[in-house]
């Protein structure tokens, strides 16, 4: 069975980010999956570029919190690249509601409450290349062999 290439975006958000998991989270990604990053960076979220990437919450109970949150300290984007990437990726992270995230996954290991989750992954091809745009320009990204 042939599985598709593709891209995903992966975000270290700011609590696993300040308590100093990104290795770790890295060595999940390497260890548990044959997914590459071809694309990594930090920065911090200002008010503005959280409303836009998130606009598609506005309007929802928790998005004010949610603004709050991405926005409250530095994370580490990733593009990774390889069979299936999207599944595979959410696979890793596990279940937004760590309470509900099958053990060993990095929500599981590392996220507090479904807010305070430690990661976020593309949810679809199309998502995921919205996604990847917004924080990777075309010479950003390596080409996988």
């Amino acid at each position: 069975m042939s599985r598709e290439l593709q891209r995903t975006l992966a975000i270290i958000k700011p609590d696993a980010y300040s308590y100093r998991l990104i290795g770790a989270i890295i060595g999940e990604i390497e260890s548990k999956s044959d997914l590459r990053i071809i694309g990594a960076r930090a920065l911090r979220l200002t008010r503005e570029q959280a409303r836009r990437f998130y606009a598609v919450h506005e309007g929802k109970p928790f998005y004010d919190k949610l603004i709050m949150f991405m926005t409250s300290g530095p994370i580490m984007v990733l593009a990774l690249h390889g069979p299936d990437a999207i599944t595979r990726w959410r696979e890793i992270m596990g279940s937004t509601d760590p309470e509900e995230a099958k053990e060993g996954t990095i929500r599981s290991m590392f996220a507090s409450d479904v807010t305070f989750n430690a990661v976020h992954g593309s949810d679809a091809p199309h998502t995921a290349a919205a996604e990847l745009t917004f924080f990777f320009g075309d010479t950003d990204l390596i080409q996988p062999r």
